[in-house]
Formats: C-alpha cells, sequence, structure tokens
C-alpha cells in the first residue's frame, strides 16, 4: 500500500472518529494508532524499542 493511500485510510478513520466521538474520542484513536505503528514497525524489525527507549531516557546520544 502506497504512503498516499495510508494517510489517506488514517486521515478518513480520525475524521469519522472526530464526528462520532469528538474530540477525546480522536486524541485517544490517534494515541492507540500511534502505539498501533510503533508496535508494528518493532514485529518488522523495523524499529529498536531498547534504543528508542534510552534515546528517551538520555542514555544513548545519535554521536
Amino acid at each position: 500500500m502506497s504512503p498516499t493511500i495510508t494517510g489517506l485510510a488514517i486521515g478518513a478513520v480520525l475524521a469519522v472518529v472526530s464526528l462520532a466521538f469528538g474530540f477525546w474520542g480522536l486524541l485517544v484513536t490517534a494515541l492507540f494508532m500511534a502505539i498501533g505503528a510503533v508496535l508494528g514497525r518493532s514485529a518488522e524489525g523495523k524499529l529498536d524499542l531498547r534504543g528508542v527507549l534510552d534515546a528517551l531516557r538520555g542514555k544513548r546520544s545519535s554521536t
């Protein structure tokens, strides 16, 4: 699936959710979609969660 189609689908889902559940429902849905994307990338091996967590904690730098 191309990035354009993926972005279109995500936008459509968020628009429907915002109409159905309001602003807070939109935020919760967007948060869960982001968490799912991160977990999916991690499961595919395209994202190292330990590296991300270390960077967020300040234990690892990009240099």
